[in-house]
């Protein structure tokens, strides 16, 4: 099977054997065979496939070596400060010496891992470029640096929350999101309710629920988002399942809820992509208790209407700021 994405591409066209290496944070690409290598990656959807297929997955966050392998790839990520993150994260898990790859597109900024390269320490060459990306080739070394130090804490709302690079708003709260609390407040009874946080980001609508004492759930594709939403609840002392999930899909069988609040993404690196959201609005119902709500909060251009009439059979417009919309539907 031919490689799809121009940054596999440009690895197929090496005359390198990568059995056994391990592909770090790659994109979703059928070339990119479970079978006789291993995969590190924040994207949950990608990690439960490649169990499925009979691939092995590594944590993450996990601090334990990695073990021998011929050769790693770090796919670069679109988040610099998170492609740092997994270059320290590899060269304290895995052993000194390793062949390292670090791929990406030019214009997601792959050519600036030549000075965070050389700030470590790291010797690098330039082993290929095509389809507008480019190849680098270094190896795994000591470096004084912690990766747990890219974690970072803020105060939002009255509530301490935990976020990593990565993370949708990484570090703030975002206006849109900030616009959905101000509209939730007056209009959000206070008691034990089931809520939903799909996309969860940080934690702050899944803490913010919980602190009015809403029995929460939360749920993301992102293993970073899932990790800090998981901070944040521990960090302010209040309760919340968290599950790693392509939208609906990491939640129990027969899951209901009365309220579904999302701040939905609509990109997935720097494509626009309204799958996930789609989603969310069209199976909503499903996951809602009769008279059930759904409150989300989007980009003002974005073509949800549409989508909560099909769904709900209508849908109110509670808040509008000309930058975001907050849209609730309710279930008959």
């Amino acid at each position: 099977m031919s490689a799809e994405t121009p940054v596999c591409q440009l690895l197929e066209r090496q005359e390198q054997d990568h059995r056994h290496w391990l592909w770090v944070a790659p994109p979703r690409d059928a070339w990119l065979s479970p079978q006789e290598t291993a995969l590190l990656s924040g994207d949950a959807a990608q990690s439960a496939d490649w169990r499925a297929r009979g691939g092995v997955v590594h944590d993450p966050f996990a601090t334990t070596p990695l073990g021998e392998v011929p050769g790693a790839v770090l796919f670069w990520p679109k988040s610099h400060t998170l492609g740092e993150w997994w270059l320290l994260s590899l060269c304290q898990r895995l052993p000194e010496g390793t062949p390292l790859w670090l791929v990406g597109e030019n214009n997601g900024g792959i050519k600036r891992v030549l000075k965070v390269l050389a700030a470590l320490g790291l010797g690098c060459r330039k082993r290929d470029s095509a389809r507008r990306c480019s190849l680098f080739e270094t190896r795994v070394g000591r470096v004084a640096l912690d990766p747990a130090l890219a974690w970072q804490s803020f105060e939002a709302e009255g509530l301490t929350l935990h976020s990593h690079p990565g993370v949708f708003g990484h570090g703030k709260l975002d206006d849109g999101t900030r616009l959905l609390l101000e509209t939730l407040a007056p209009r959000l009874p206070e008691g034990p309710f089931r809520a939903l946080d799909m996309g969860c980001g940080d934690g702050i609508l899944a803490c913010w629920l919980a602190r009015r004492g809403a029995r929460v759930s939360a749920t993301d594709i992102n293993a970073f988002a899932v990790e800090a939403t998981r901070r944040s609840l521990a960090a302010n002392d209040l309760a919340g399942e968290v599950v790693a999930g392509d939208v609906y899909s990491g939640l129990p069988e027969g899951a209901r809820f009365e309220r579904i609040i999302s701040n939905p993404p609509f990109h997935q690196e720097r494509a626009i992509d309204y799958g996930p959201a789609g989603r969310l609005i069209r199976e909503a119902p499903a996951y809602l208790t009769p008279g059930g709500e759904l409150w989300l909060v989007a980009n003002a251009f974005l073509p949800y209407p549409d989508l909560l009439e099909a769904s709900f059979g209508g849908f109110e417009i509670l808040a509008d700021d000309r930058r975001f919309r907050v849209y609730r539907a309710i279930k008959c």
